[in-house]
């Protein structure tokens, strides 16, 4: 075999084993991506779990974007995660019980609902230091700010009232008679607050300059009603059911536009404007995702697995994440005459942030 003829053999074995080797490559990739399961039809699917850790059961959830900071409510204090670094950016403490956070960026205060102590804590939102308290009623739960009228709504749960705070001035102003329990609530940022009465199946319309109630509209076939979204330009509702489905509601109107399934023991309802996208997070380790195809017309998309205890969130209409909290649970004390329905134990040390995203 003359020197050419050498050349072009080692060329032609080097073509060879070039083209085995791509198939080996191409054969590991794909089992590789074989390994991770794809996205659902959402495209939603967990990115990332953050230990956060410390004692305390939680609550609500509310997410400021500009800073990229979650505010979680943990039994007698705030936990503040920069999402980034997934660092606790800091703490507000002494809030008793406390359940929700409204956040009044163009203030730069926000507002904790301290349930046990029956108070409200104004803190600046760029210290996290705590800078007034205002008087609630018992139970205050959720805790919302409207910007239209710059205030902050605070829902009393077993009083059945609202305590409205100036935000501006940090002084109560006023005291709404709503009755019933008062659960998840939401602002249309044009002078409209909306409440879930959940032993009495309403929504109820407030005047959020008048302070007066302006409805209650019955939300049948929705039992038990949690979670509450807006989508401020469509003018509609998204109301997490206790009986397994969301309504979606005519803000105007009240009227119930339809109900879609949802997974069980829903806390936390969320709608992301830049999606579509009405989120249900349920405790049994569920996220039900619901898409508004048009302002009359809804699909279920598809339930996420989450994790167990799930049942609180948070999205960020910019990056469309969606935060959720939970941890691991040990055995259920025994009931007492006092707390006949207790809660499961927090194994310590167990508590994350659960990422979830497209």
């Amino acid at each position: 075999m003359n020197s050419r003829s050498v050349h072009f053999a080692r060329k032609l074995g080097l073509f060879f084993v070039a083209v085995a080797l791509a198939a080996l490559l191409g054969l590991a990739l794909r089992t590789v991506r074989a390994a991770a399961p794809p996205a659902g039809p959402s495209g939603y699917h967990l990115v990332k779990t953050i230990k956060v850790g410390g004692d305390g059961f939680w609550d609500y959830l509310s997410f400021d974007s500009p800073t990229r900071r979650l505010f979680i409510s943990r039994g007698t204090k705030v936990m503040v995660l920069d999402v980034d670094s997934e660092k606790i950016a800091g703490e507000i403490p002494d809030t008793p019980g406390v359940h929700g956070i409204a956040l009044a960026p163009d203030r730069g205060n926000g507002f904790t609902s301290n349930g046990q102590a029956g108070t409200i804590s104004i803190f600046d939102l760029k210290s996290l230091q705590v800078i007034g308290h205002a008087q609630a009623e018992m139970n205050p739960d959720c805790i919302i700010y409207d910007p239209a009228t710059k205030r902050v709504f605070a829902m009393n749960g077993r009083s059945g009232t609202a305590t409205v705070v100036d935000a501006v001035s940090a002084i109560v102003i006023g005291t709404i008679q709503i009755g019933g329990k008062l659960e998840f609530a939401a602002a249309d940022g044009a002078g409209h607050v909306y409440v879930n009465i959940e032993n009495k199946n309403e929504e109820v319309e407030i005047d959020a300059k008048s302070l007066t109630v302006m409805a209650h509209w019955p939300l049948d076939p929705c039992q038990g009603p949690s979670g509450l979204a807006i989508d401020v330009a469509h003018r509609r509702l998204f109301v997490g059911c206790g009986n397994k489905v969301m309504a979606v509601v005519d803000a105007d109107s009240g009227k119930v536009i339809t109900t879609l399934p949802i997974a069980a023991g829903v806390d936390a309802d969320g709608f992301d404007p830049g999606t579509g996208f009405a989120f249900a997070s349920c405790g049994s380790g569920t996220l039900s995702i619901v898409h508004e195809d048009s302002p009359d017309k809804f699909s279920s998309v598809e339930d996420v697995p989450t994790q167990q205890g799930a049942r609180t969130m948070a999205v960020d209409p910019k990056t469309h994440e969606v935060y959720l909290v939970t941890g691991q649970f040990g055995p259920r004390p025994a009931p007492t005459p006092e707390n006949p329905r207790p809660f499961p134990t927090l194994v310590p040390d167990s508590f994350v942030v659960l990422v979830f995203a497209r």
